[in-house]
């Protein structure tokens, strides 16, 4: 992985099952982050909310994982799967249970944005992949 890895992901770690890890790339005209999970690691289920804009993209760099919007199928990221988050869409990502998984996150600009963190995948939602 050319990215760093960063360090343990304590900021957020009360809204992941499992280790990450967070490293910021970059913090100015698009802020991005890559996040890395150890297997089995996804965070809770959330909400990029704004007004007008906002949301999240995705870009898959390293390892498998996953990605699910409620009510949808779940999807796999690759490296090179690219995922567009619209804003006031819930959702999880995180890693297979059998690899590490790393990606960056963006986090797109908008009007009154805020992450509104929910409740965990669970075990059993997440044992069906």
């Amino acid at each position: 992985m050319i990215f760093p890895i960063g360090e343990p992901n304590t900021a957020y770690g009360k809204y992941f099952t499992g280790q990450s890890y967070l490293a910021p790339i970059s913090t100015e005209q698009i802020p991005f982050f890559n996040v890395t999970f150890e297997p089995r690691c996804r965070n809770n289920w959330h909400i990029h909310k704004a007004t007008n804009g906002g949301g999240q993209m995705l870009v898959g760099i390293a390892g498998r994982g996953w990605y699910q919007e409620e009510g949808k199928p779940a999807q796999e990221i690759l490296p090179g799967t690219i995922i567009h988050i619209p804003a006031n869409v819930k959702h999880w990502h995180g890693a297979a249970s059998d690899s590490w998984f790393a990606h960056l996150a963006f986090e797109i600009s908008g009007e009154n944005t805020a992450t509104e963190w929910s409740e965990p995948v669970t075990d059993e939602e997440y044992e069906k992949l």
